[in-house]
């Protein structure tokens, strides 16, 4: 194997034949370019359990949600592939893993962090581990890459300021010409797309609905896509709540692109964000969106003119913010989908990643 013509992707990520979202559309344009480019690339995922066509031209190594660093060290040991570049998505910074890669010859590594951090911050003790961490193992780190300018400020805070010439910010963008426009407004129809967890901040939208006055209940539907670990609290709380018939539970979809302007509004509720595709892909489809203040959500989002802003579990700011839109008080009438396609598109995002290539 040349060394200088192949690459290695290890992304803490699971493929989904239910779920081709924005990262997903990154991946796939992002190996077309580097083979482009001339390079080969290998692509490490944590689990992969299903071929999916949309992935056909990737070769991928699936870790099956065991250790991915370990996977991909011993992949490298035991079969005797030599990487010139190494680029991360999704991983823990800082860690023994970048020693490791270093040392078993690749030349260059980047580490790209699309992780939230908690809204409280990190204890102490978790911050004295990053710092430590910050100046044991950046070296072996060529470049670190924020999704947002949030992100690149957490990078510089958590693991040393002394990485401030090595850290830089990359937007995450998305293939705009896969959403479907909304033309007309759907009056009243929200939609949530979301892992569902408890950082989601979902349970805030229940509650939100909840102290609406009971006259608005009947002229309003929510529905919320998605699956994760919070799920069934989250539908319990949906019927402790008597809210069944304003709200509906979805499950995962890979239509969404087509699926967005059916709504007037986007709900995203979260205590943590990194760089929210979601949010871009609402944006694109020309619906707004409502969300909080957390990671890069203001970088993108403006009050009142694409979607309105509440603090993070503010319950009440946020059916105060529902109950005017649905009484007509409130309304975004802006096109959306211009700021996307002009600054937070996957072409964009695809060739700065792929300025490390060359």
């Amino acid at each position: 194997m040349n060394k200088s013509k192949t690459i290695a992707i290890v992304c803490n990520y699971a493929l989904n034949p239910n779920r081709i979202g924005g990262m997903d559309r990154f991946y796939v344009a992002y190996n077309k370019r580097a083979k482009e480019l001339g390079l080969d690339v290998h692509w490490y995922f944590s689990d992969y359990k299903e071929t999916i066509p949309f992935f056909k031209d990737l070769t991928i190594f699936n870790s099956e949600n065991k250790s991915l660093e370990l996977f991909f060290i011993n992949k490298i040991q035991k079969e005797g592939f030599n990487y010139a570049i190494l680029v991360t998505h999704f991983m823990a910074l800082c860690t023994p893993f970048f020693k490791q890669a270093k040392k078993s010859g690749i030349q260059k590594i980047i580490a790209v962090d699309h992780n939230p951090r908690p809204l409280e911050g990190f204890p102490l003790i978790k911050k004295l581990k990053n710092n430590i961490k910050g100046l044991l193992y950046s070296r072996y780190i060529d470049q670190f890459v924020g999704v947002s300018k949030y992100t690149k400020k957490h990078i510089l805070k958590d693991y040393g300021f002394f990485l401030k010439n090595k850290t830089r910010v990359i937007y995450n963008g998305i293939d705009t010409s896969k959403f479907k426009k909304r033309t007309e407004v759907h009056k009243n129809k929200f939609i949530v797309t979301s892992h569902l967890r408890f950082s989601k901040g979902i349970q805030d939208l229940l509650k939100a609905v909840y102290k609406l006055p009971n006259n608005l209940k009947g002229s309003f539907e929510i529905d919320i896509f998605g699956e994760g670990p919070y799920e069934n609290e989250l539908k319990e709380l949906c019927v402790q709540l008597e809210l069944t018939n304003n709200i509906h539970f979805k499950g995962s979809s890979s239509h969404l692109n087509e699926l967005f302007s059916n709504y007037s509004y986007m709900l995203q509720p979260t205590y943590m964000e990194c760089f929210s595709l979601s949010i871009l892909e609402s944006l694109a489809a020309n619906v707004p969106v409502i969300t909080t203040t957390v990671g890069g959500n203001l970088e993108v989002v403006t009050d009142n003119v694409n979607g309105f802003i509440f603090e993070p579990g503010d319950v009440m700011a946020l059916r105060t913010i529902l109950k005017n839109i649905i009484e007509g008080k409130l309304q975004i009438t802006n096109e959306t989908n211009l700021l996307i396609e002009n600054q937070f598109n996957l072409a964009k995002m695809v060739e700065n990643h792929s300025t490390y290539l060359q």
